[in-house]
């Protein structure tokens, strides 16, 4: 199975991203997502899970838990936007696999047996960071964690300066 993993999308959601993302089994978005609208696009490419960020607010946002709890082939995996807000032991609780975003650093990480995996940003590029979504492919007890970093078209050229003519006299 593979997993698409994407995360702090502020309303922004990339043709990049949705490209990386094609031939996901199934997308989880770690939340701050920033419009009900970034949902239903994924939604064009797999079935979504998703959890609500600091970021996400009004009556879209109200429906999406804080927190989640999936079954993904054989192992246990625990979503939350902040990884401050991880209440236990995810290994004593019984985790194969935690999922996080809101710090926008794309991260792969084992740990006390548990693989930590940010996706990163794929919204709007902030502290320098790379814009990134990640990829989880699970064949029963197997993982592996990937992080795309996402090719963007450069940027347009900014708009021509107004030269200021000197006075002649």
């Amino acid at each position: 199975m593979r997993l698409g993993l994407i995360s702090d999308t502020h309303g922004l959601l990339r043709p990049e991203a949705l490209e990386a993302l094609r031939g996901s089994d199934k997308i989880v978005h770690a939340g701050d997502v920033g419009a009900a609208e970034v949902l239903e696009s994924l939604r064009a490419i797999a079935p979504v899970r998703a959890v609500r960020g600091n970021n996400d607010r009004g009556a879209w946002a109200r429906s999406l838990p804080e927190m989640l709890e999936l079954d993904v082939g054989a192992l246990r995996v625990f979503v939350i936007h902040d990884r401050h807000g991880i209440v236990g032991d995810p290994k004593a609780l019984g985790y194969d696999i935690v999922v996080t975003g809101h710090s926008h650093k794309p991260l792969i990480e084992g740990r006390d047996g548990v693989l930590y995996v940010n996706p990163g940003s794929a919204g709007p590029q902030r502290f320098g960071l790379p814009i990134t979504v990640g990829l989880l492919s699970v064949e029963g007890r197997s993982m592996e964690a990937e992080i795309v970093t996402l090719a963007l078209p450069p940027p347009a050229d900014p708009l021509p300066k107004r030269r200021r003519g000197g006075r002649r006299g």
